[in-house]
């Protein structure tokens, strides 16, 4: 066997939610695609819940780390932040956005998805307090804003963004991408006076 039983099962449970939604999602379909039957998926990950949070986080963890090592460069910080947001539209692409949303939507009803949800949104949390310390240290106060109060309004921004660009209207992708990037002129133009 060429990948490991719980790899294949994971690579289907994406492919499947892509294509189903999570409320839709089954465990069997899963178990067919991934060419394993039902039981596997019981026995290594006990529920279509748990199957669904280790995939998002397995995917969560790689991109975390990608942040945080773009944002270690030395590179002006607008330019930083505008790689992330170009990033942005390759998470959209590469179908982790609507993954993402759709464990967010799972975890309104569902408890323990939306404590895991959570705390992988930490992740992306840290990553962008220090960002924001960065640019206070390098830029002085940001106003009435802590670094946390910062990372959480960027954060927000984007899952706001990703949520509405997702809905598939060019007109308010368009709006999403465009403010966004705005913030990294306003950076730019911190830049300029420090």
């Amino acid at each position: 066997m060429p990948t490991e039983v719980p790899t294949r099962i994971m690579e289907a449970t994406r492919a499947c939610l892509l294509a189903e939604g999570y409320a839709n999602l089954s465990t069997r379909t899963v178990a067919r695609t991934a060419g394993v039957p039902v039981s596997q998926i019981h026995y290594h990950f006990g529920s279509k819940q748990n199957m669904v949070l280790a995939m998002l986080a397995h995917e969560n963890q790689r991109l975390v780390a990608r942040q945080r090592q773009m944002y270690a460069t030395q590179v002006p910080l607008s330019k930083r932040y505008w790689q992330a947001c170009d990033f942005l539209d390759v998470d959209v692409s590469s179908g982790y956005v609507r993954i993402l949303q759709e464990a967010i939507a799972a975890g309104w009803t569902e408890r323990a998805v939306a404590d895991q949800v959570l705390g992988m949104l930490r992740g992306w949390t840290d990553v962008l307090t220090a960002v924001a310390r960065e640019a206070e240290e390098r830029f002085g106060s940001l106003g009435p804003f802590t670094a946390e109060d910062v990372a959480t309004l960027v954060g927000a921004a984007f899952l706001g963004g990703e949520a509405l660009i997702l809905l598939g209207d060019p007109d308010w992708s368009g709006r999403v991408r465009v403010a966004l990037r705005r913030f990294g002129d306003l950076i730019e133009g911190m830049e300029g006076r420090a």
